[in-house]
């Protein structure tokens, strides 16, 4: 599902640490992914709805070259994702097997997809730099994935980096790593976000001015109340 514009524009304008600070008030603790860091393209905040592909253990009869013309495969996969969406790949964290080469990247950012998030790592990684595809990952390897992993499927809930991610959940990747919003909570969790982005904005000027930050950060109702009246954010 193609992501309202409004709600692409707000989460494009806040950082991941503020969302994973937002996601914590709601309950949400398992939200950042643990190995998928910016590596190729990766300089701007991407935004998008997840397409989950999903990786097990390398098995002899399966995993093996003539897997990758079956109807199940990396490339059937990327063939079904749709404009504008981010690839998110559980590798389960596997270092020496490279899910994606170059020719696979490029045809991923022919097809629009926004980005590839990983827990699993790449090969090919000069080429992967040149077709400008955003890939946050683990690493590089030059080994093929059916060294260490089998394919199994895309389009069904996945776990990536020690995280949940349903088709269609919110995945906002930027410097400090990938996080994932509950497709359920998106609208409110951007929402609180910018916010949170606006009051913080507004504390580090206090800190400029050279004010201590018990009482400042987080905000008493005091300062609650001196931010609102100067800003005219209630």
């Amino acid at each position: 599902m193609p992501l309202d514009k409004t709600l692409l524009d707000a989460l494009q304008a806040v950082t991941t640490a503020t969302l994973t600070t937002v996601l914590l008030k709601k309950g949400i603790r398992r939200c950042w992914m643990r190995g998928p860091m910016p590596r190729f393209a990766a300089g701007q905040r991407v935004v998008g709805p997840a397409f989950t592909l999903r990786f097990v253990p390398a098995r002899e009869d399966l995993a093996t070259p003539e897997s990758w013309s079956s109807p199940t495969s990396t490339r059937a996969a990327i063939e079904a994702m749709p404009e504008g969406c981010i690839a998110v790949v559980d590798a389960m964290g596997v270092q020496d097997a490279g899910i994606f080469g170059d020719i696979l990247c490029a045809r991923m950012k022919k097809r629009g997809v926004a980005a590839l998030v990983t827990d699993g790592v790449v090969r090919d990684g000069e080429g992967v730099d040149g077709t400008g595809l955003p890939v946050w990952c683990s690493g590089v390897a030059a080994p093929a994935s059916v060294a260490g992993l089998t394919f199994v499927g895309w389009g069904e809930p996945v776990g990536c980096g020690g995280v949940a991610v349903y088709p269609d959940d919110i995945v906002v990747a930027d410097g400090d790593g990938a996080v994932l919003i509950p497709a359920a909570l998106a609208e409110e969790v951007a929402l609180a976000a910018v916010e949170q982005e606006r009051l913080e904005l507004w504390i580090m000027r206090e800190v400029d001015k050279g004010l201590p930050l018990p009482g400042l950060y987080p905000p008493n109702a005091e300062t609650r109340a001196r931010y609102e009246a100067e800003t005219g954010e209630a």
